[in-house]
Formats: structure tokens, sequence, C-alpha cells
């Protein structure tokens, strides 16, 4: 498995002379793991997950701040991570964060990954729009206020990390799904406005899920927010990872 190891080499750099038509594509990559999706469309699915070094927008509320550094974790070719990954029986692979859309060369890394008919989806806060990537689903989560905390951007919305016009590009070239954070009733007024201004959004994409760092958060929110889906008709999303295993990292 790859570890978390500390760094000092830049995000990024590219090796001309390797493993994916002549170019051998290297970043930094800060864990690989095998475990079941915990969200959205494909809630329950084996899958092999990478997760890339770095993240600006660093929400207050992140469980995953090992990865925020640009230089954590270790340098690594597509090459070696699909060597890693093929050990763990299954098509579907997500490629995560930090953020992975802001490492220069993403795009003809997922490209290398993606080959051999595997699954990929990619999560983002939809805060970077990269063209011709090789993504079955782009998994989005729009940051609104309640991810307000680390560093400060400059958006479009209450979230200061709202990017509307990656957020209407992504969603007009990738099959897609937006899956909303929530931490209390007053982002759903949030999420009305966002859902509003991006436009031509299908609601049958769109997900809620709990703000929750343990299971016992997990379950207080669950319900309330359940209501607002039957309402609404937008889907609640599980959060396997904190219902089943209550955080714990690599899950």
């Amino acid at each position: 498995m790859l570890a978390r190891t500390a760094g000092s080499n830049p995000a990024l750099s590219v090796d001309f002379g390797g493993a994916f038509f002549g170019v051998r594509f290297i970043v930094r990559i800060v864990e690989l793991f095998y475990s079941l999706q915990g969200e959205g469309r494909l809630a329950g699915v084996p899958s092999v997950f990478v997760r890339l070094a770095g993240c600006p927008v660093r929400c207050r509320w992140c469980d995953t701040r090992y990865a925020w550094d640009f230089e954590a974790g270790q340098e690594s070719t597509a090459e070696a991570v699909e060597k890693e990954g093929a050990k763990f029986d299954t098509r579907y692979w997500v490629l995560t964060g930090g953020e992975p859309m802001v490492q220069r060369g993403f795009e003809p890394f997922a490209g290398a990954i993606g080959r051999a008919g595997r699954h990929i989806t990619i999560e983002t806060a939809g805060i970077c729009y990269v063209p011709n990537l090789r993504c079955d689903l782009m998994s989005i989560s729009p940051k609104l206020s309640n991810s307000r905390g680390g560093m400060s951007g400059q958006g479009d919305g209450a979230g200061s990390w709202l990017r509307l016009d990656v957020l209407k590009r992504l969603i007009g070239e990738y099959d897609y799904q937006l899956k909303f954070v929530v931490e209390r009733p007053a982002d759903f007024d949030e999420i009305a406005d966002c859902l509003e201004k991006v436009g031509d959004v299908d609601p049958y994409k769109v997900y809620l899920m709990p703000q929750a760092a343990s299971r016992t958060e997990y379950l207080e929110k669950s319900e309330w927010i359940a209501e607002t889906c039957l309402k609404t008709g937008f889907s609640f999303s599980p959060r396997l990872q904190i219902m089943l295993w209550d955080g714990r990292a690599g899950r």
C-alpha cells in the first residue's frame, strides 16, 4: 500500500520516458486503499481509492486534513498505482483528494488509470475545470458556507469556494452527481440557491448527506435530512465510512 509520508518534491512532475504512450505520469499520492464507496450513486460498491495530495479549499470539517499539503505523500507513477490497485478484485476506481483536479497533469494521469475498462469516479469540490478527462462519474461536492474554515477563496455564493462557472461546465460535459454536505437546516436555502444559479440540474443527480465526524452525529442528523429529501425529491446519500467504520482513516 502507498503510505503517507513526508515529502519535499513538487506537487507534480512529468518524466518523459515511461509507461503510457511513451510518457510516465508522476503525481503525489497520499494513500491507496480498497474499501466500499461510501457516498452517492455507487454507495456500497467495492472500489480502489487513490488519494492525491493537495487541497486549497481546506474545509473546517474535513476528515482528510493529512492530504491538504501539496507535498504530502510520495511521488508515484500511474504504472505503479495501477500495479498496486490491480491487487484488488474490482473495476471501480475513485480518484480523490485533497482536490485531485488541481494537480498539473491530472488529465493524462486519469487517462492512464482509466484503461482496461475501469470505471473512474473523480471526487472534486468543483473548483477547477479540466477538459477531456477519462471520467465515468464526476462526483462534485460544492462547498457551502458551512465549509469555511482553513482558507478562503474567491467564489460566487455563500460558500467562498462555490464556483458556478466551473460547476456549469462540469455538469455539461460529464456524467455527474452533486453531493451537498448538510450541517444545519439553513443549508437547504443555500443548496436551492446554488441549484437555481447553476440551472439545468437533473434533480435525480442531487444528493444530500449529513456532515458528521462520528456515527452518533451522523445518526442524529440523518432523520431530518431524510425528511427533507422526501419533500424535495433529492436523494439521501449515506456516508458508509462514518456509519460502518465511524470515520476511521483508510475506510
